[in-house]
């Protein structure tokens, strides 16, 4: 997973505003609703949690490998938590702190 994390990381890097056409239900919005959002900030910050989820998983693999497989399961955990700590059922609220 840190290898796919790693890929969207340099795909948001590099895409930069034009990232957030792949941040799901951005892409869906009305062009006058996309107008009032930071699309450079909502890249950065999905690259920023690529980059922490990566970081994640790495220190739980290399725990694992060296100190006890458990670290495997206690690191998908964490990144279960900080994935769910951004999920959003709703756009306006998903999206709110980007408003410009």
């Amino acid at each position: 997973m840190a290898i796919l994390f790693g890929f969207m990381a340099i795909v948001f890097a590099l895409l930069k505003e034009k990232g957030t056409m792949l941040i799901g239900g951005f892409n869906t919005l009305p062009k006058e609703k996309i107008e009032k959002y930071d699309k450079e900030k909502m890249s950065c910050d999905q690259r920023n949690a690529f980059v922490v989820w990566i970081v994640v998983f790495v220190i739980g693999a290399l725990i694992s490998y060296f100190v006890s497989t458990y670290a495997a399961t206690v690191a998908f955990i964490i990144w279960l938590i900080l994935f769910f700590r951004d999920f959003h059922f709703g756009t306006e609220k998903a999206f709110e702190k980007y408003r410009k």
